[in-house]
């Protein structure tokens, strides 16, 4: 008897024929059963437990001492998010969050990650690393079906911050991605961040912004459309994604992510980095009543930082890294400033500043009042 998971199944790999075909040939000329062993075993280990983003795991800003296995586990989940009121998505996940967390190693460090397939999902699932050198950054190496695990190592060689997203071949790529599957890491330099005259640079926080552009499907009444699992929604997913205009354009998985009682808080001269990812469309970041003080716009720590940046620009497919200290108490709004996609969308977050006024940096020499035009001479111009 065919099974709805058997016929899900076989769609998916009849979709992706022309990569995995691709993949075959790719697995004859790497044969990786050739390669000579490699002895890792005067390695230090160490295990980290992944944290749900917009915050990140405990690591140090400087490396310790010599190169270190760095062991990681996540699990992909699939499962509905209420992007918005009355508005479904059925997520494709890593460790259950949009966006997938953010890692954190060292240049030099092996990065040992055991990747589950929950038993309860439908579809297979890989990861592309593309920080990692090699076999689709780890893609073909990684496929694994529901009930499945694999374990990869890879050798962190160039610091920066990287996107990682699902890539399991032809049209299951960006379903997979704009369904919530993809996240981020940030490979530091062993000796930390440098400024653009390379001085030693901290930060007291970070934060990980994922942006996601989303594809519900509405019905004739313009309602969106619900779904029972993430095989039923495809078909008509795959005719909005294909008319590229996303229903949705939001901060870590839903409108509000990051605002009202979800904003992310800072205290008054902190430094914050913040890391922001897009795997998918471009995306311009701006920090309202803030700025950039440091920014590697293409997220990579071998080039020096840009300063001062009123707005910064993230290509789809990376992740761009911006330094700021909060020199104001209030509440900043963190949006892509597209503002269409920022107010009406969802781009946006909140970062609730304490601390005590500068007049000296913004003052309010006088609150609105009304005045007589006439007697100012203020008048509208023709």
């Amino acid at each position: 008897m065919l099974t709805r998971r058997a016929a899900l199944m076989g769609a998916a790999v009849l979709a992706s024929i022309p990569m995995l075909t691709r993949h075959a040939k790719a697995e004859e000329i790497m044969d990786t059963s050739m390669a000579a062993p490699v002895d890792l075993s005067n390695l230090q280990r160490i295990k980290r437990k992944l944290i749900r983003p917009p915050f990140v795991h405990e690591h140090e800003q400087v490396a310790p001492g010599e190169p270190r296995i760095v062991e990681f586990e996540m699990q992909i989940v699939e499962k509905e998010v209420e992007v918005d009121s009355g508005a479904y998505l059925q997520a494709m996940t890593f460790n259950g969050s949009v966006p997938g967390p953010l890692m954190v190693v060292h240049e030099g460090d092996y990065v040992e990650l055991t990747l589950y397939n929950s038993p309860e999902n439908l579809m297979q699932h890989n990861i592309d690393f593309h920080s990692a050198t090699g076999a689709l950054g780890g893609g073909s190496l990684t496929l694994v079906n529901p009930g499945e695990k694999t374990v990869l190592r890879w050798k962190a060689t160039r610091p920066g911050v990287f996107v990682y997203h699902c890539a399991p071949g032809g049209p299951m790529i960006p379903w997979h991605v704009v369904s919530g599957m993809s996240g981020a890491i940030m490979v530091l330099p062993r000796d930390g961040l440098k400024d653009h005259e390379g001085r030693p640079v901290r930060y007291d926080r970070v934060f990980y912004i994922g942006e996601n552009d989303f594809y519900i499907p509405k019905d004739e009444n313009g309602d969106y459309k619900r779904y029972e699992d993430v095989g039923e929604s495809y078909p008509d997913t795959l005719e909005v994604m294909n008319g590229l205009i996303p229903s949705h354009v939001v901060f870590n998985g839903k409108v509000g992510a990051l605002t009202g009682d979800n904003a992310l808080h800072a205290a008054q001269g902190e430094k914050v980095l913040f890391i922001h990812s897009q795997a998918n469309r471009d995306t311009r970041p701006h920090l309202i009543g803030g700025h950039g003080d440091l920014v590697w716009e293409t997220g990579k720590f071998n080039n020096p930082p840009e300063r001062d940046l009123e707005t910064w620009f993230i290509r789809g497919g990376s992740a761009g890294a911006a330094l700021y200290e909060f020199l104001q108490p209030g509440v900043y709004a963190y949006v892509n400033h597209n503002l269409i996609e920022a107010v009406n969308l969802g781009a946006t977050a909140h970062v609730v500043v304490e601390g005590d006024w500068n007049n000296d940096l913004m003052e309010q020499v006088q609150a609105p009042v009304e005045y007589n035009a006439a007697y100012e001479g203020k008048t509208a111009l023709p």
